[in-house]
């Protein structure tokens, strides 16, 4: 019953699967934003990076959502495979290093930091590299961390994406 439910929803409101995807981005970044200055964690770099993908797919995904074109709807669920995949690959990295974590951390300057203290052309490549203590988990909600959650999330992201795009194609085809 449930994935009749997407499946009729996919087929006949694109626009809102996009929708939704959109604003549970903005509500995943405000809840971030709401842990980072209410509850006082800091994000490490690739908390940072997390972030820039999910605006990435909330952006990605409500101008998707607005357009009335299918080639657009097609468009937009082929540009945000990568994103949401990359944001899964960053999330799923934070996750391994929180379950593993190395024996020495090696901890250098939080993002802040190192955007005041080097140029951006060296600033960027460090951001990505993760300098804080990404192995750090602050916060879990039923046993997961940030990142975890974050890892699911992205991966919703691209199964609805995946399904709308097969969706669409099996359209065309008709």
């Amino acid at each position: 019953m449930f994935f009749k439910t997407i499946t009729n929803r996919l087929d006949k409101s694109p626009r809102s699967v996009f929708a939704f995807v959109s604003v549970v981005c903005i509500g995943m970044l405000a809840f971030g934003q709401y842990l980072q200055h209410v509850v006082g964690l800091e994000p490490c770099p690739m908390c940072i990076v997390q972030r820039y993908a999910l605006v990435l797919v909330a952006l990605v995904a409500g101008l998707t959502a607005v357009s009335v074109n299918t080639r657009a709807h097609m468009a937009g669920a082929v540009l945000l495979l990568p994103i949401a995949g990359f944001g899964a690959y960053v999330a799923a990295r934070q996750s391994w290093l929180q379950w593993y974590p190395p024996e020495v951390v090696s901890c250098g300057r939080d993002f802040y930091g190192m955007i005041e203290t080097f140029p951006l052309q060296r600033a960027i490549p460090m951001i990505f590299k993760g300098s804080g203590d990404c192995s750090k988990v602050d916060w879990t909600f039923l046993g997961g961390s940030i990142a975890n959650w974050s890892f699911l999330c992205f991966v919703a992201f691209m199964a609805l994406t995946l399904l709308l795009i097969g969706r669409q194609i099996k359209r065309f085809r008709h």
